[in-house]
């Protein structure tokens, strides 16, 4: 049932961005309970719900954890010449580059985090994490969601953190799920997890969507010609 309480939509909207992140990120024993015993699809199914989207599927979980890693690891982390067949960055992606450098194209990202005091984990799992990661971008969104939640429980103003995840949602999130579903639906990997496969299919649309109702969002509040944010840097005090 669609929710219209907005701190409801923020808390499910983050909800939902919340476990995706956990989910794409490298699958632990917990990862493996999770998706095993329903608990990561009920958690969808609520904020799918909340949202007012279409509910999500049952799938069948992976054999034990070591096929869980095996499938992720195969799909998002190796392949030909040591280049993962679903690259998960999206500086991987030149089309998503868009002209610029790869290191301007970082420092764009980083800016987003920045404004809010974040920067991408100096180490996870050993390696050093991108911060044009999937996994990365999805909880920085799902923290701009718990802001504008926390906002409009203390009787704030959510704008802020309604343009800031609008625009990033627009500028990267979406561009970066799209050309991953896209990869991997050229590339199908048969050792995908079901549900992994299931939400990298999914997460596109769940995207675009969210940001069509932020889009509303926002107009209804401030009317269709609020400032956008510059594609090149981005202000100290621009979403405030």
């Amino acid at each position: 049932m669609l929710v219209t309480d907005p701190v409801a939509i923020a808390g499910a909207r983050g909800a939902l961005l919340r476990m995706s992140a956990a989910l794409l990120d490298y699958p632990l024993e917990e990862t493996q309970q999770v998706i095993e015993d329903g608990r990561a699809r009920q958690v969808i199914e609520e904020a799918l719900q909340a949202l007012g989207a279409p509910s999500a599927q049952r799938l069948p979980a992976s054999k034990g954890l070591k096929a869980l890693q095996v499938g992720y690891t195969n799909t998002f982390l190796a392949g030909p010449r040591g280049k993962p067949v679903v690259p998960l960055v999206a500086s991987a992606y030149q089309a998503l580059v868009n002209g610029a450098t790869p290191g301007s194209f970082l420092l764009n990202i980083q800016a987003f985090y920045k404004h809010f005091g974040l920067k991408a984990a100096e180490q996870d799992e050993g390696h050093v994490e991108e911060p044009d990661h999937l996994v990365a971008m999805l909880e920085f969104c799902s923290l701009l969601c718990h802001l504008e939640e926390l906002a409009l429980v203390k009787d704030r103003d959510p704008s802020p953190y309604r343009r800031a995840l609008r625009d990033f949602l627009e500028r990267y999130m979406i561009p970066l799920s799209s050309a991953v579903r896209a990869r991997y639906r050229h590339l199908k990997s048969p050792d995908l997890d079901a549900t992994l496969a299931w939400l990298v299919q999914s997460l596109p649309d769940w995207c675009q969507a969210q940001h069509r109702q932020l889009v509303q969002a926002i107009e209804e509040t401030e009317g269709p010609a609020d400032q956008r944010i510059a594609t090149t840097t981005v202000p100290q005090g621009l979403w405030d």
